[in-house]
């Protein structure tokens, strides 16, 4: 027997001995399928003859592409005509040698995103849509769906013509397209759906594909959408030597187009298909994989399976509940500091990089990121930005910085057309260029009425109304609170409208972590009443100046459960266990949501080697809201007997085979929707502070501001409002001012 044959265990020998017919590997996590799948192909060149020429291998990331070829040429030798690639990448070489069956030239461009959305841009202004209402993320978001269904302009307009705004995409789509062929283009969906479309138009080359790839291998299975399922069926009909590898237990990107059905119904699609299980797992201790299993076998819609491992039980499952999320960032920081100092082994500790911090939304590293900095641990996040580097955060945080210095032309700079105001890049370097000459800030170039008048209409307004709201802020920072202010920015610049229209995932990530940021404004307030803006820009500033770290470094790494997915870490840590956060309440809204949400769930503890640690918060401040928790139903459905810390109330049910805690766990009593509440404060607070311009106010009225508390107008003349609190005598600017009468 070969040496790499000799390697496998049964079950994956078993796998990579199978060459014929259909065949369904089963992959639970950490269980070896990258060497099963290397050895299989090796085992197709080197002893059953077949030609390189005639093996198809699919995935779908590039880094997983390279390591399956690379052990490959390790096995067998290198220089092999064979194509371990990426769907995409498949795609693209079949297309170089046909396109012109489709109307392309071979040379076809393919247009990244940035080509994307500037041609959708321009096919906005052609058509007069505002794309303050209708965003080029808007569109692309919908047309990437509609190709990924396979519908076409034609059709979505029989399919929603009656509403305005799906008339505006049709619209759009449609003339998208055109360009597309117009300008001998694909975007990358495009890759996909005309290798379909090929195929189903062209027989003759559907037959030449079919010959050449005798064996077919995909990876990830269960990641797939409906056109890749399309493309590797169609390959596969005329042979059946189709190979899948995947774990349905690990499928949790329904949310982009991933169709678990494929994987589930596999048999019905191949019949006669074999089907081998890998369910030894070289990853984790058994305590680990008990407590993944108990999790996972909730679920219905899965393939009956069950990790097992030769390796020891190891430490149970570590559980914590904190008071809130600063004592929980706290306790997990300083368990991090405790096992790599070796206070618990006794031995000369671990690395920071052996540890991990998995979390269920971006808006939480933010806690994380402040307890790791106290204590000068080292960290990275990774799969995105620190908390503070956030292309958002930074935004507004720019704004900030221009109402409490408006000579900070870096920060002017940044934000002047975030959102879009007209001003274009040529615009604002002359404008720099004139201030540089004049020897003044930027923002006073952009007072002077003779220099803007030289300007289109559209900046000039822009313009207007951006100076005038930084001025307002401006003059008005010292009787506002921080929290006031920031939710005036955050509608008054209109940089909040601008991202809710676009409603994409990015933006409603974006959005959650802006509300996060009141969270941030609410810790130092509540710390100090009378907190300045200056003051919070200084705090903010110190606690931001740390280092990034490189990929490469020891330091803890901080990402989200999405982003775990194919890593492990010796120590790894679960915080917001919680209903509402994980699994979240919108997991409830759909009948397979609450089952991603748990598979979801799955992966992160199946990340974990060594120890693992779930923690939650008894009372959770989340996007400028508090609210009081109740654990989360995954934890629920952990064996106790597998769990150390702090009890989880709950008791065993035997007729349902479900853990519960004293009443029927159904669907939980749903609580606010956090962020859509505080959007809602945000924009509330924002048009109530504007409402005071209005209100009629005389002497002798008794108001209320929420910095300086109640007291008696004195007198009111034009916009300025003089008022005598307890501390003093305060003018107000009316429109700017949150004052509300008194009751009573």
């Amino acid at each position: 027997m070969r040496d790499y044959l000799a390697k496998l265990n049964e079950k994956q020998r078993e796998a990579a001995l199978h060459t014929e017919g259909p065949l369904l590997i089963l992959a639970g996590a950490g269980s070896g399928k990258t060497s099963t799948m290397t050895c299989r192909i090796a085992y197709l060149i080197e002893e059953k003859g077949v030609n390189p020429w005639n093996i198809l291998a699919v995935t779908f990331t590039n880094k997983a592409a390279k390591e399956m070829r690379d052990r490959v040429e390790a096995l067998v030798g290198e220089g092999l005509n064979m194509w371990i690639l990426t769907f995409h990448s498949a795609c693209l070489r079949i297309l170089r040698r046909h396109a012109e069956l489709l109307g392309y030239g071979r040379d076809f461009a393919v247009y990244d995103p940035t080509d994307q959305k500037t041609l959708v841009k321009n096919i906005c202004r052609d058509l007069q849509i505002d794309t303050k209402k209708f965003t080029p993320a808007y569109f692309l978001g919908n047309i990437s769906k509609c190709k990924e269904n396979r519908v076409t302009p034609a059709q979505y307009e029989r399919e929603y013509g009656s509403d305005f705004r799906e008339q505006m995409v049709q619209k759009v789509y449609a003339a998208y397209e055109k360009q597309l062929k117009k300008n001998n283009a694909m975007d990358f969906d495009d890759l996909l759906l005309n290798t379909v479309r090929l195929f189903e138009a062209d027989e003759e080359v559907l037959l030449q594909y079919q010959h050449r790839f005798r064996y077919i291998m995909v990876d990830e299975y269960q990641d797939t959408n409906q056109i890749q399922y399309a493309f590797v069926h169609m390959l596969a009909q005329e042979r059946g030597n189709i190979c899948v590898v995947g774990d349905d237990d690990q499928c949790i990107y329904q949310w982009r187009g991933a169709d678990i059905r494929n994987i589930l119904e596999f048999e019905k699609d191949f019949p006669g298909a074999k089907v081998v299980k890998l369910e030894q797992n070289y990853r984790s201790t058994g305590n680990i994989l008990a407590a993944a299993h108990s999790v996972i076998a909730c679920n219905s819609a899965r393939k009956d399976k069950k990790l097992w491992t030769d390796a020891e039980e190891g430490s149970k499952v570590t559980y914590c509940r904190a008071m809130d999320e600063r004592e929980e960032a706290s306790y997990i920081a300083g368990e991090i500091g405790r096992i790599h100092d070796g206070a618990y082994s006794g031995d000369a500790g671990k690395r920071y990089s052996d540890f991990a911090v998995l979390y269920r939304t971006n808006a939480q590293s933010r806690t994380f990121e402040e307890a790791l900095s106290r204590r000068n641990v080292p960290y990275r996040v990774l799969g995105g930005l620190r908390y503070y580097d956030r292309k958002e955060i930074k935004d507004i945080m720019c704004y900030m910085r221009l109402v409490q210095n408006r000579a900070d032309d870096l920060a002017l700079v940044r934000i002047i057309n975030e959102p879009k105001r007209g001003i274009g890049g040529k615009t604002l370097e002359k404008l720099q260029t004139l201030a540089a000459v004049r020897s003044e800030s930027l923002f006073d170039t952009l007072l002077d009425q003779e220099v803007t008048a030289s300007l289109s209409a559209k900046a000039r307004e822009g313009i207007a109304a951006f100076t005038e709201m930084i001025t307002d802020f401006a003059g008005q920072q010292e009787n506002m609170r921080v929290s006031d202010l920031y939710d005036g920015l955050l509608v008054r610049s209109g940089y909040l409208k601008a991202l809710e229209d676009q409603r994409t995932v990015e933006s409603e990530s974006r959005i959650e972590n802006l509300m996060e940021f009141k969270s941030v404004i609410y810790d130092y307030e509540n710390e100090d009443a009378n907190l300045t803006l200056a003051e919070f820009m200084e705090r903010i500033a110190l606690l931001a100046d740390v280092d990034n770290h490189d990929a490469g470094e020891d330091a803890v790494v901080l990402m989200t459960l999405h982003s775990a997915k194919g890593l492990e870490f010796p120590f790894v840590f679960m915080p917001g266990m919680e209903d509402g956060l994980f699994p979240g309440w919108r997991a409830f809204d759909r009948p397979d949501g609450l089952e991603e949400e748990r598979r979801l769930c799955y992966v992160g503890i199946t990340r974990a080697k060594e120890r693992l640690w779930m923690t939650s918060a008894e009372c959770r401040t989340l996007y400028g809201r508090t609210d009081y928790t109740r654990e989360s139903q995954f934890m629920r459905e952990l064996d106790p007997k597998l769990v150390e810390g702090d009890g989880v109330m709950k008791k065993r049910d035997r007729t349902e085979g479900q853990f519960r805690d004293g009443i029927r766990s159904a669907r939980p009593a749903r609580p606010f929707d956090q962020l859509k509440y505080a959007r809602q404060m945000t924009e509330r607070n924002a048009a109530a502070m504007a409402k005071t311009a209005e209100e009629n106010f005389v002497a002798g009225d008794r108001v209320v501001h929420p910095k300086f508390g109640e007291g008696e107008v004195l007198s009111c003349e034009g916009k300025i409002i003089r008022v005598a609190f307890a501390d003093g005598e305060k003018k107000l600017a009316l429109g700017m001012a949150p004052l509300s009468r008194a009751e009573g």
